[in-house]
């Protein structure tokens, strides 16, 4: 079948790139989506399993930072956009094993780029009508200070704005503010999006990046906060709060995120950058208070049952104190912004994986791992 587009959309099997992967497969049944994915811990193709059958769909297990293979992939399927989302991205790990985030998110960027670049240039057409889409994070930019700890009215207005609809600072990321990276983790992003930038300066390559804020929703590994505090909350597990609770992050609903990255890839500038957030700035503690109430109002539980299981623990090393994006620019130049309240988001999350402890059990116990490591055995 002969398709109009081909692209390759990297750790499509982890929590942010399945949503985008299903998107552009229901959406564009003539574009052939390559789901290229290592499927290391955080890659879970039962997160695809509707999707997996489609004839626009194609799955390939690979390491980002094996050149050769990288260069094959390009050839091989006639690959004329990539959507680069793979990545470690745990800052406690990157603070234990900063190597891993260095070769990864460093290396495996640069690999993905030469080769897209070895491949495009020797094209009659070269560059024309392709597209490398680096997908980053808000956490390059460091930290904001939080100088409103009761929060006060947010200067940003949205159709999904609602009553909880505030801001812990004046200040915000905006595309041109200047990179001070604090973990290994940010580091190792801000290092691949300046080899990104780069390569459309040096070499002319049609290049774009977005930096986002923290995503939440259904397919997230349960070592990030929502997920791994929804699971606690069910069995009665401590919840660890690092400090006294008092960081502050924008949460962005992940299908929003998928559509970002659609409407982007498409018609965002090249050699542009975007922010993507949820104009939703939220504490810590008061994101696990809001959990716990949803949690036990869900399962029948009297509310407050669940309280005593909130534990403060000694603070994360580097901590920052608030990240909060301004997307303005997204939404005036392209007419995006987050479709879901917050309380509306969280409410469908907590759902979701109270409604799908299997998914949750075949993580947490990691036989999900061992099932695709059979699967894929040799290849």
């Amino acid at each position: 079948m002969e398709f109009k587009r081909n692209i390759i959309i990297t750790g499509g099997a982890g929590f942010i790139g399945s949503h985008v992967v299903r998107l552009f497969v229901n959406k564009y049944p003539e574009y052939h989506i390559i789901n290229l994915d290592k499927l290391t811990y955080a890659g879970n193709l039962a997160n695809l399993k509707d999707i997996e059958d489609r004839e626009n769909y194609t799955f390939v297990k690979a390491d980002i930072c094996d050149f050769e293979r990288m260069c094959e992939l390009m050839e091989e399927h006639h690959v004329d956009g990539i959507i680069h989302l793979a990545a470690e991205s745990h800052v406690d790990r990157s603070i234990k094993d900063p190597f891993t985030f260095a070769q990864t998110n460093v290396m495996g960027t640069l690999s993905l780029l030469q080769a897209a670049k070895n491949y495009w240039e020797n094209l009659p057409e070269k560059y024309e009508g392709k597209r490398f889409y680096h997908i980053s994070t808000d956490e390059v930019y460091g930290t904001l200070e939080l100088t409103n700890p009761e929060g006060l009215e947010s200067p940003f207005t949205t159709k999904a704005s609602s009553d909880h609809h505030h801001a812990y600072g004046r200040d915000f990321f905006t595309e041109d503010k200047k990179y001070q990276p604090h973990s290994p983790y940010s580091s190792s992003k801000a290092s691949s999006d300046h080899f990104v930038r780069a390569f459309h300066d040096t070499y002319g390559m049609p290049t774009i990046v977005t930096n986002c804020s923290n995503n939440y929703g259904p397919y997230q590994f349960p070592e990030k906060l929502i997920p791994l505090f929804i699971n606690n909350i069910r069995h009665r597990k401590p919840l660890p709060v690092y400090g006294k609770g008092e960081n502050v992050r924008d949460w962005l609903y992940v299908e929003d995120h998928a559509r970002a990255i659609d409407l982007i890839f498409h018609k965002g500038k090249t050699a542009d950058t975007y922010n993507i957030g949820g104009f939703n700035e939220w504490k810590n503690i008061d994101i696990v208070k809001v959990l716990i109430k949803t949690v036990d109002r869900l399962l029948g539980r009297p509310e407050g049952a669940d309280d005593d299981l909130i534990t403060y623990v000694t603070d994360r090393l580097g901590h920052d104190a608030r990240y909060a994006i301004d997307s303005r620019k997204l939404q005036r130049e392209l007419g995006w912004e987050p479709s879901l309240q917050f309380e509306e988001g969280i409410e469908k999350t907590v759902k979701w994986y109270l409604d799908n402890q299997a998914w949750m059990d075949q993580v947490t116990s990691g036989d999900y791992m061992k099932y695709y490591d059979d699967m894929y055995q040799g290849r």
